[in-house]
Order: C-alpha cells, then structure tokens, then sequence
C-alpha cells in the first residue's frame, strides 16, 4: 500500500510537472504578448531619440563631431579598454560626421513611425549606441536607459500595431481578398511554422527582459536609497533641490523647497514607490503605483531638468499596461468626443448683416413691425403686412 501511494504521488507530480512545463511553452510560443506595448515602446524611444538630436544639433560637433572636446583619438582608447564601437570614429572628416548625424535623424523619424521595423530597429540600436559609446562623458546619462531599450527592442516583433508596417499588411489582405493561400510542400509549411515559432518566443523573451531590466532599475534604486542616510532622514530631496546643476527653475525649486513636510514625505513615498513596485506587478495594486511613479519622473524633468531621462522612464512604465488597456483607449477617446458634442448647444442660423426677414404675403398672418439690417448699416422698420392684399406687399424702409 505504501508503494502504490508513493507511485500515485510521483505521478501526479509527474503530471503536475509536464502541465506547467506545457504552459509555460504555450505561453512563451502561442502567441506574441504585449504588441500594443512593444509599439508603444517604439514610438516613445524613437520620438525621444529623435527630439534629443534636433535640440542637440546646434551642439552637434561640440559633443559628437570632430570638434569635440573627447577627441576621436580618446574615444578609441577608451573603445580599447571597453571594447565599445561607434561608427562616428570611423572617420575624422565634417561632411561624414554631417552625413551620419543626418542618417541618424532619419533612422529614428522612420523607426517611430514603423516603416520596415525588422530592419529599422537593428539600425535605431546601431545610431543609439555609436552615439553613446562617441561620446559617453559629454551626456547627462539620461540616454543610458534608451540604450538598452533599443538594444532590447531589436528581438521584439514592435512594428505589429500602430505603425507603417501594420498599415501595408492591411491594405495587402485586403487586396488579396479571399484568394486561396498557396499550397505549398510539408517541408516548406514546416519551416513558415518554424519561423513563426520562433519569432514569437524571441519577442516574448525580449518583452520579458524589458519588464525585468526596468524591475531591476526600480528595485536596486530603492534599495540604494534605503541605504542612505539622507534617504533615511528625508532630507535628500531638500539638498537635491539645491543642486545648483540640477535647477532649471531656482524660483520653483526654492517655493517646493520651503514646504519641508512635503519635501520629506515625497523623499520616503519615492523609496516605497520603488522598492515595492517589482512586488505589486501582479495585482491591480499596479495602476496606482504607476500613475505615482508618472508624476514623479514628470517632477524630476521640471525640478531637475532631465526631460530625457523622465521620458524614457515613462515610456518603460508602459510595458506593464495590457493590451486591454491600449485597446480600450480609441472606444474612451470617442466616448468622450461623443459626450462633448452632445453637451454642446447646436448653433442656430445667425443672421448676417443684411439678412431680411421673412415678408409677410397672401394668406399669411399680419405680424409686428419688424427690424432691417441694411449692407450700409442703416437701420429702418418694416411695417406689417397688409391683410387679404391681392398683390405683393410693398416693402419700405426709411
């Protein structure tokens, strides 16, 4: 009896094992997850990326170019130690580094709008690190976390909503039509089936990693704020705000500065906030937590002139909103645009200058005296309609 009961207990560990392994390999190779968020995440790196080498570009040659301060000499020592590349120090003329900085624009223009994003995104992660790795001291670091993003971004399947490529798929179904899909041979089915396969369990490891770095990046923030004790305190947003190299605005920075209660309590809820997002992921608990987590990085990018920075935080935040979510967003759009015109009292037909009104005739009712707007401004009285007149009425006005 003892030995049937141990077999029953290995099988049914034996089952519960092979469901979960099954799961989780119908998790990772049914379906691509999160479509809506990888596009989100194209469209936000790429318009960031984009913005920040427009509002550099008067400062272009300063911090990239052959002027710069970090000569190219020094970049490929430091590219000895580190074993980084950059396609900026492969020559030291003006009109390459002028002709890259152009390409540069256009690869992140086309890759937020997602034109060709297979190709578009290995491009977008090449210009994001050579421009990285050009110049790695003359930044603000706030193009750290871009970095990695667009690296990451090269393994999802981000081009499937919102972009270019999606629009030329539909219009190519829709050609298509109902024709009969070509029948090909096993072997050839085999491999479409296998391409599939494995490009969605690439995106779906690539989302995974995305969700984890940023989990990583909040968790070991908070843990090393803990540690501090200025943190411990809450007095380390007080002498932030006083950094004389992080005010943007001294005048705001001071009026949030004399509010010391807030100060303090702003400091502790930012190491909760952190420390205890990568354990609310799972639960509704999230939303919350992330609209929190959206008014701090929009405060760092006012108090703290880091725009870049609170930027690419943001738009990492997406990556834990649902497809659901993204979905609804059109249907709340339209209802809200619904309820506005509703709300709004339809216009009725005003009267322009020189509009007559309606003349009393045959058969009508004899009304008041009425108002005429002459073109010349003019105003005169329009006597009422003679009753039982057999021909047109005579109109005057004075």
């Amino acid at each position: 009896m003892e030995n049937e009961a141990q077999r029953s207990a290995s099988a049914g560990l034996d089952r519960w094992l092979a469901d979960r392994i099954t799961g989780l390999w119908d998790l990772l190779t049914g379906r691509p997850l999160s479509l809506y968020a990888a596009s989100v995440l194209r469209i936000g790196y790429g318009l960031l990326y984009l913005i920040f080498l427009l509002r550099e570009f008067p400062h272009r040659d300063e911090i990239w170019g052959p002027g710069s301060a970090w000569t190219p000499a020094l970049a490929h020592q430091l590219f000895e130690q580190t074993g980084w590349f950059s396609v900026l120090v492969l020559s030291d003329s003006r009109a390459y580094f002028e002709l890259c900085y152009v390409l540069a624009l256009v690869t992140a223009a086309l890759f937020m709008l997602g034109w060709r994003t297979r190709v578009l995104s290995a491009l977008f992660a090449v210009v994001v690190t050579s421009f990285h790795g050009r110049a790695i001291f003359m930044t603000d670091g706030g193009d750290n976390l871009v970095l990695l993003m667009a690296l990451y971004l090269v393994l999802t399947a981000c081009g499937r909503r919102w972009s270019l490529d999606a629009r030329r798929n539909r219009l190519k179904a829709a050609r298509a039509g109902s024709a009969p899909e070509p029948v090909g041979s096993a072997f050839a089915r085999q491999l479409r089936d296998a391409r599939t396969t494995l490009i969605t369990a690439v995106h779906n490891c690539g989302m995974f990693v995305i969700a984890a770095q940023v989990c990583f990046l909040y968790g070991s923030a908070g843990l090393y704020k803990v540690q501090g004790a200025f943190w411990g305190g809450g007095t380390a947003l007080h002498y932030v705000l006083n950094l004389e190299l992080f005010q943007p605005w001294p005048a705001i920075s001071a009026f949030v500065d004399e509010h010391t209660l807030v100060v303090a309590v702003l400091g502790y809820l930012t190491v909760l906030l952190q420390v205890a997002f990568p354990f609310v992921l799972f639960g509704r608990l999230k939303y919350p937590v992330l609209v929190m987590l959206l008014g701090m990085h929009i405060g760092i990018a006012v108090l703290m002139g880091l725009p870049l920075f609170s930027g690419a935080m943001i738009v990492a935040d997406a990556v834990f909103l649902p497809d659901r979510f993204y979905t609804f967003l059109p249907h709340l759009c339209r209802r809200a645009v619904r309820r506005t015109d509703s709300s709004r009292p339809w216009p009725g037909p005003a009267a322009g200058p020189g509009a007559v009104p309606v003349q009393g005739g045959p058969g009508r009712v004899p009304g008041p005296t009425h108002r005429v707007v002459l073109p010349t401004g003019r105003k005169g009285t329009m006597p009422a309609a003679e009753p039982a007149s057999p021909g047109p009425p005579s109109t005057t006005a004075e």
